[in-house]
């Protein structure tokens, strides 16, 4: 009954889209990319049970709307290996725009440092203790003592 159902609706955004390049013309509307955004993962995607994959591909004009929107929105998926730059996280690879970038990463990672070891020791999670008490209680053993208890 669902898969009739999903079939049926494929078959119906088909035929409303005909042969236009979206929905409402030649420019995309909110309606595209709803569709877009439920029809590419079920042409992309490996499925378990591929029956409406298979319906899907069989209709040429959405799987072309598809290739559209993907090679005019998300260049780089069709074979670059990474995203317009506009578009780019930092990964080390680009010149840096900033010359002190640097400097304030490892600044704002020492601020986070002391900032937790701060925490740390105001909540009591770490607490420096003064005098010469060793583990367990117990007071160190010294050189002399040592040599007394042989």
């Amino acid at each position: 009954q669902l898969y009739r159902e999903a079939r049926e609706c494929l078959t119906l955004l088909s035929q409303r889209l005909g042969s236009q390049k979206f929905f409402f013309g030649d420019s995309p509307a909110s309606l595209d990319a709803l569709v877009f955004s439920r029809l590419a993962p079920l042409l992309k995607a490996k499925l378990p049970n591929g029956k409406l994959q298979q319906h899907l591909k069989s209709l040429q004009n959405l799987c072309n709307y598809c290739t559209s929107i993907l090679s005019l929105y998300f260049p780089w998926d069709r074979g670059e290996s990474r995203p317009p730059s506009h578009l780019q996280a930092w990964d080390g690879s680009e010149a840096e725009e900033d010359p002190h970038k640097r400097r304030k990463q490892l600044l704002s990672v020492l601020v986070g440092l002391v900032a937790m070891l701060g925490y740390a020791f105001l909540s009591g999670i770490v607490s420096i203790q003064r005098g010469s008490v060793g583990p367990a209680g117990r007071q160190p053993v010294t050189l002399e003592e040592e040599e007394e208890e042989e």
